[in-house]
């Protein structure tokens, strides 16, 4: 592995082509900093910079200043980005600062359309996905790595529901649409928020820190979707996670467009595919579990992660081929395994 100094790329694999694309990694040689030498030398001043005050301090920075708007360069950071100014809702004249480019909203019925099986579990964000088991003696252990189910999770209750269940990492990058969209119908069983730090969300970060995901703020939602109009997965757990420089994980769900959003709320009915919440602003991630057997995920997303020809730093930093699948939001991750539902 290559020094701190000299960070080695990330890849991620284009899901319609298979074919891996460098990640462009922002603010990657000062992540490389804070998370090396600051770490190492001053984990006083670390902890600071990775708490609530300072990410929001930056938050604002980067994304609120006029100075932030300079730095990000306007339409040349769009360009570059890739984005797409033709699904956007908002005229591109209006995307005049960092935080209206990263809250944008989208023609998602056209541009992101639900899949025609009725049954699809769908991703709830536009990411770079990993996939995985729970359960130990799975070749694709996830938890202990990025993870422990019981912290992620916090309360007892739902660590057993969810005992050796299935998991579905999806990490966003800045330059993404940021609006977390519902993966499943059904009944919101749960809803609370976990405090934590606010680590950075990237790799080099992720492999630094161990189980990063269970140390941050997070807001848990139980879906439990074995109910009439229900998608019949079982118990699913929506775990959006903040991050460095993400103070915010606001809940504006919508049954229609982004039309009168309202807090989610225990009870409440959620439809698939819909606006649920939103992350202010940055990178962040989502991070889906299902019960034990409910879900088969994606053949493509499965042989994907295990191709070792793909430089990812996952699989530098955890010893595996580990190679993300970048997905869009409202599209087909996994499918019912249409075993008997669930009585939890």
């Amino acid at each position: 592995m290559k020094s701190r100094g000299e960070q080695p790329a990330h890849q991620y694999l284009q899901r319609e082509s298979g074919a891996p694309l460098n990640e462009r990694l922002y603010w990657d040689r000062v992540i490389g900093f804070l998370y090396g030498r600051l770490r190492e030398r001053a984990p006083l001043l670390f902890r600071a910079v990775t708490g609530s005050r300072m990410t929001a301090l930056l938050g604002f920075v980067n994304y609120d200043l006029f100075l932030g708007g300079r730095l990000t360069g306007g339409a040349r950071f769009l360009k570059e980005a890739g984005i797409d100014l033709d699904e956007c809702l908002d005229p591109p004249e209006s995307l005049t600062t960092p935080r209206r480019i990263f809250e944008r909203k989208i023609r998602y019925e056209s541009c992101r359309p639900l899949p025609e099986e009725g049954d699809a579990v769908v991703s709830p964000v536009d990411a770079r996905v990993i996939i995985g088991s729970c359960a130990t003696q799975s070749a694709l252990f996830l938890k202990g790595k990025l993870f422990t189910l019981d912290e992620l999770l916090g309360k007892p209750l739902w660590l057993c529901a969810f005992h050796d269940g299935d998991a579905a990492v999806c990490r966003l990058t800045p330059e993404l649409y940021h609006y977390n969209h519902t993966p499943v119908a059904g009944r919101v069983a749960d809803l609370y928020e976990l405090t934590g730090e606010y680590h950075s969300c990237n790799p080099q970060a992720i492999v630094e820190v161990v189980t990063p995901y269970s140390r941050n703020r997070r807001t848990v939602t139980i879906i439990d979707t074995d109910l009439p109009q229900g998608s019949g997965v079982g118990l699913v757990a929506m775990v959006e996670v903040s991050a460095l420089m993400i103070g915010v994980v606001e809940q504006r769900y919508s049954d229609q467009r982004y039309d009168a959003p309202r807090p989610v709320t225990v009870g409440m009915w959620l439809r698939k595919g819909v606006p649920k919440s939103l992350f202010r602003p940055g990178s962040s991630t989502t991070i889906l579990i299902f019960q034990k057997g409910r879900v088969r995920f994606s053949d493509d997303l499965l042989l994907n992660q295990r191709r070792a020809e793909v430089q990812s730093r996952f699989t530098l930093g955890f010893g595996l081929p580990l190679a993300e699948t970048e997905v869009r939001v409202r599209s087909l991750i996994a499918r019912p395994t249409r075993q008997e539902r669930s009585n939890l």
